[in-house]
């Protein structure tokens, strides 16, 4: 969530973020009427409270010089005062509680270096790392070689639980299994502190991350119980310090969690259509840190690098791309996307994208910090979150390149050790 101070100070700032987000139907105007009746039922609120603490310091002063008559009359003069500012307290929290919400529809703001644009053609490549394999025949897709083995099988995904699901056996098992173990263990040594999380995260925990209100659509819900799929571990490992104080001396806070990520997908009709690509259920690793805001940026090129280790220690070609304002993520300041070649597909697929949200997650959250001071005040961290990375792409990213011409596919060396 946007800061007030900061929305009032700057409305040229806010009208300039939204256009570079591509959102045009934002209502500035009812922002403007909200934030001005906020103020006014404030600003009449506490002329009230000032004139009862007023009065009775009178009232004080007479009881002190004994005049109880006068006393009395000054309390029979104020007596609405109680009433009239319980009115107003009513008043106040409820256009404070349409402003909030009004606010919290809001994106968040674009940091400097993020480039112009709406959609992906306008993200900026910043590196390419690796060599494409080259093949002596016309590289197989995922899909072809996983039903080719007989390890990959969308039948009966869709028999069990409808399209876009799919099941794996054998091989293809213990490989996703085994990938997930390496990417842990590889976070660990980067010093991330491995979570299990529930799967399953209450409507509060989904509005600090940013996923409702204005998504709510887009993730599977158990309305009888008021909790919801998790879309990613991001989540419940930002949620574990909601409405929390963290002691300065334990920033950073990071973490790690694997997870199945359950998502609609529902503006995604058409494509993607075959494959594991773009699926309703699919494992994840997680990263996230809360950090001292002084230290966000730094931290953000780090998790970059963190989530480019297991691509390296796979030998799989990728690319680093910096996305443009509006292929950005609401709830993001900045985005690296780390995509992977796929020769299957001839096209590079986002794995992974690490994002730096400032305040704005915390402030939705009141996650905070302080320091050991005595006349110290509780400010908000920074959090970070990135795939450290996409189990199920990573795995078909490693049978398209590393296939060979008998249709079956080779494991890279690192993931050896776990598939004994």
């Amino acid at each position: 969530m946007l800061e007030l101070k900061r929305i009032t100070a700057n409305p040229d700032e806010l009208q300039s973020m939204l256009i570079r987000r591509g959102i045009k139907d934002f209502d500035t105007i009812n922002l403007a009427k909200l934030i001005q009746a906020t103020n006014t039922a404030q600003q009449s609120l506490d002329e009230l409270r000032s004139q009862r603490n007023t009065a009775s310091k009178e009232i004080g002063v007479l009881i002190g010089k004994g005049d109880k008559e006068a006393a009395e009359s000054q309390k029979a003069a104020v007596s609405h005062l109680g009433d009239e500012i319980n009115r107003l307290e009513t008043d106040y929290n409820t256009q404070k509680a349409d402003l909030d919400e009004f606010i919290s529809g809001l994106p968040n703001w674009i940091a400097d270096g993020v480039p112009d644009g709406l959609d992906e053609t306008s993200n900026q490549e910043l590196k390419v790392v690796g060599q494409k394999p080259e093949f002596d025949f016309k590289p197989r897709t995922h899909y072809e070689i996983g039903e080719g083995m007989g390890i990959l099988d969308f039948e009966r995904g869709v028999k069990l639980a409808g399209s876009r699901y799919y099941t794996y056996r054998g091989l293809l098992a213990r490989l996703e299994r085994a990938l997930i173990s390496f990417m842990l263990d590889t976070h660990a040594k980067n010093g991330y502190t491995e979570v299990f999380v529930p799967q399953l995260i209450n409507d509060a925990g989904m509005f600090t991350t940013g996923q409702f209100p204005k998504f709510r659509g887009e993730y599977y819900n158990l309305e009888r119980d008021g909790l919801n799929l998790i879309p990613t571990a991001e989540v419940p490992l930002v949620n574990l310090y909601r409405d929390d104080i963290i002691a300065e001396s334990d920033l950073p806070v990071a973490l790690t969690a694997a997870s199945s990520c359950f998502r609609r997908e529902a503006g995604a009709a058409g494509k993607d259509t075959r494959g594991l690509v773009r699926v309703h259920q699919f494992q994840k690793v997680e990263l996230v840190q809360l950090v001292h805001p002084d230290e966000s940026e730094r931290i953000h090129t780090e998790m970059l690098a963190h989530a480019e280790s297991i691509l390296q220690a796979l030998g799989l070609p990728y690319r680093v791309v910096l996305l443009c304002a509006g292929d950005m993520g609401a709830t993001a300041v900045k985005t690296y996307d780390i995509e992977v070649w796929m020769p299957g597909l001839n096209r590079w697929l986002e794995i992974s994208s690490v994002s730096n949200c400032l305040d704005y997650q915390a402030r939705r959250g009141m996650i905070r910090y302080k320091g050991n001071e005595k006349k110290a005040r509780a400010s908000y961290v920074h959090t970070l979150n990135g795939s450290g990375v996409a189990a199920g792409r990573c795995m078909i990213a490693i049978m398209e390149n590393y296939q060979n011409k008998d249709g079956a596919f080779d494991i890279p060396d690192v993931l050896q050790t776990y598939l004994r």
